[in-house]
């Protein structure tokens, strides 16, 4: 039989929140914490020391859905920046651990109603998934971390070829130089939310992950085939390339150009999509291609319980 250090591992994974958890306990009945038994969730009770150190071992869900705030917190205040010229209201970044400020970030100069009209969309989505993701993990929700939306674009930018020398990369200088700054997170955002969803146990947060996945798959497409529009084709493959030698062995990050067709939809000959480990995430937003804890697009680290990226 389950006891209570194991049953009380399951609910916190479970539901991160007071509410959830209320609502897990008097689903499972199990208010008191007393002796589950031992075919509970068809597990025998001869594996109970095995799901301990598994569940044990395996990040919450509250660190998960944390991670992915982080990198809200991140897409928010570019796209904010972008269409208002400011960021995140002071409401929005509090939390667990240190909270940070952002350096750069201004108002882009659109001359085309059409990329105005997604960016503002945009905009809205990310910062509607900040407050929704801090009101599902209420007091457990980390604060915005120290965020860098200057120096790392250029040292990006660098990376990937894209200038060289002492030349510097404004992301909001021009609608071209926005576009292939939004390629780089729209891409990365897609890909962190495929690899943990496997990771989520709660259904409702799982949920909610797989419907903030759909909307960046959405925006990812409508940045792709913005890019391709305007043909910066070579551009957008330098970028691919870079994160591909940032995140480890293997290579299937993808342009917007296969075999001189468009290629708005990065997938495998299964039509399936790739996804990244958080490690793997933070090799690309820290660029740093080595086992690091803060670096790129996040200075000092980003906050919660997943901070370190991921080794050769």
């Amino acid at each position: 039989m389950f006891g209570k250090p194991f049953v009380r591992t399951l609910i916190s994974r479970s539901a991160e929140n007071r509410t959830d958890r209320r609502r897990f306990l008097k689903a499972a009945g199990a208010a008191g914490l007393g002796v589950v038994g031992a075919t509970y969730l068809g597990v025998q009770a001869t594996s109970s020391a095995s799901a301990t150190s598994e569940a044990a071992a395996a990040p919450s869900d509250a660190a998960v859905l944390n991670f992915a705030l982080n990198l809200e917190y991140l897409e928010a205040e570019f796209y904010s920046f972008a269409v208002y010229g400011h960021g995140l209201p002071d409401d929005l970044t509090g939390g667990v651990g240190t909270q940070g400020g952002v350096a750069g970030g201004k108002k882009v100069m659109f001359h085309d109603k059409a990329l105005h009209q997604f960016a503002k969309e945009i905009a809205g989505d990310e910062v509607a998934h900040v407050k929704f993701l801090r009101g599902a993990l209420g007091e457990a929700a980390v604060s915005r971390p120290q965020i860098d939306l200057k120096d790392s674009f250029t040292a990006a930018a660098k990376a990937a070829g894209l200038i060289s020398g002492y030349q510097q990369f404004d992301p909001f200088a021009n609608e071209k130089n926005f576009l292939l700054a939004a390629f780089l997170f729209e891409d990365v955002g897609v890909t962190a939310y495929k690899g943990a969803a496997p990771l989520i146990t709660n259904k409702t947060f799982l949920d909610a992950a797989a419907g903030i996945l759909a909307a960046e798959a959405y925006h990812a497409a409508t940045i792709r085939t913005s890019l391709f529009d305007r043909d910066l084709g070579d551009a957008a493959a330098k970028i691919s390339n870079a994160r591909d030698a940032l995140d480890g062995p293997g290579d299937d990050d993808q342009g917007i150009v296969l075999g001189n067709q468009a290629n708005i939809v990065p997938t495998d000959n299964n039509g399936v999509c790739f996804g990244r480990g958080a490690d793997r995430v933070l090799n690309v937003v820290y660029l740093n291609p080595g086992p690091v804890k803060e670096g790129g697009f996040f200075p000092k680290g980003v906050n919660g319980d997943i901070v370190a990226s991921g080794g050769a």
